[in-house]
């Protein structure tokens, strides 16, 4: 008979989990496995709410099991590490993103992409190496690889630099790996939200040249004046998308609702390069003429390996890049998603697990 998950691991923990896909979060008690010779635990004090949190939490991408734990941008304060651990001590300032797991042997993983590995474990709902179920980030401790940990950078705030876990690495690799950080270069980026915002000062720390573009004209002062994109560009004015034509080298493309995919490819240059970060429900559609004429390329990037999230991690120190964030108890959590399925947040809700997780306590 399976155990219960509080009698799983010997390590107790608690948390807030989904217990059906209504999505609501309520205390959970369950346990976490012993710290092995080549694992970091750490005390989980900040973690953001990824948009992915809510799809996972309301089984909208159809492989939730529940109860569900959710939380992949985990930040806190290392309690215990294993015999063989190498990079971290007690004391140490560390992070874990979207993985804790995988092959660790494959070509992706000798490469350090084990984002890219076709047995990665993400870092909640999906079966880990001993066959029980990953809890995410919503909880007191967390227990992860030495190779699935990274360090936070001693001028990094914690909790404004949590959501860099998830959002971060999405826009910082394929920045970096399609070769949009080049001095000189114009960069769309599509959507002003918890991605997009981070892109806006990724890119501008790159030194290149930043359009936000979006469908509310109402987000251009907040989009010039407080994140430093060049310009501003609303998508359903016609005459401002056809002055625009042309004249970007990439777009990242972080828009998780669907939406057209022919007036961005029109803004590129010949040989420019469309990004899809988000994940719209449906498929979307893709005119191969507008590819045809101009050589133009559409791709996806997901997340990076753990080598560049800690490279993105430091160069983001070096450069003052840091999420914008509203912080919240605990407690507020479920109110936090509602607003988050309105998008009513600028850019990113991080929970205060250190002050407010234990107080909720049955």
């Amino acid at each position: 008979m399976a155990k219960s998950p509080e009698e799983e691991h010997p390590v107790k923990a608690f948390g807030w989990a989904a217990r059906d896909q209504s999505g609501h979060l309520s205390p959970f008690n369950f346990s976490r496995r012993e710290t092995g010779e080549e694992d970091v635990r750490f005390k989980v004090l900040y973690c953001g709410i990824c948009h992915s949190d809510l799809h996972s939490i309301k089984n909208e991408w159809g492989n939730a099991a529940y109860p569900m734990v959710p939380g992949h941008e985990i930040v806190g304060v290392v309690t215990e590490v294993g015999s063989k651990v190498e990079k971290f001590k007690v004391g140490d300032k560390v992070g874990v993103g979207c993985l804790v797991g995988a092959c660790n042997s494959c070509e992706s993983c000798s490469d350090d992409l084990e984002n890219y590995c076709s047995k990665l474990i993400l870092t909640y709902n999906m079966p880990y190496h001993d066959g029980t179920r990953t809890y995410g980030g919503y909880s007191d401790t967390m227990v992860a690889p030495e190779r699935y940990v990274v360090r936070i950078p001693d001028n990094m705030p914690l909790a404004a630099g949590a959501p860099l876990l998830c959002a971060g690495i999405t826009v910082y690799s394929p920045l970096k790996y399609f070769g949009f950080t080049q001095p000189g270069m114009h960069i769309g980026i599509v959507g002003l939200g918890g991605l997009g915002h981070v892109a806006v000062k990724f890119a501008k720390a790159f030194g290149v040249k930043v359009t936000l573009i979006s469908t509310s004209p109402s987000k251009k002062k907040e989009a010039i004046e407080h994140l430093g994109a060049d310009s501003f560009l609303v998508s359903r004015d016609p005459e401002q998308m056809q002055a625009a034509m042309g004249t970007m080298d990439g777009i990242l493309d972080t828009v998780s609702a669907t939406h057209p995919l022919l007036p961005l490819l029109g803004l590129l240059k010949n040989h420019g390069k469309l990004i899809l970060l988000g994940v719209p429900e449906k498929p979307l559609e893709l005119p191969a003429f507008s590819l045809l004429m101009g050589r133009k390329t559409v791709a996806g990037s997901g997340i990076g390996g753990m080598k560049e999230t800690q490279e993105m991690l430091d160069f983001a120190a070096k450069h003052n890049v840091t999420a914008d964030i509203e912080v919240v108890p605990m407690d507020y959590v479920n109110t936090a998603m509602e607003r988050l399925a309105k998008a009513d947040v600028r850019y990113r809700f991080v929970i205060d697990i250190g002050n407010s997780l234990s107080a909720t306590k049955p």
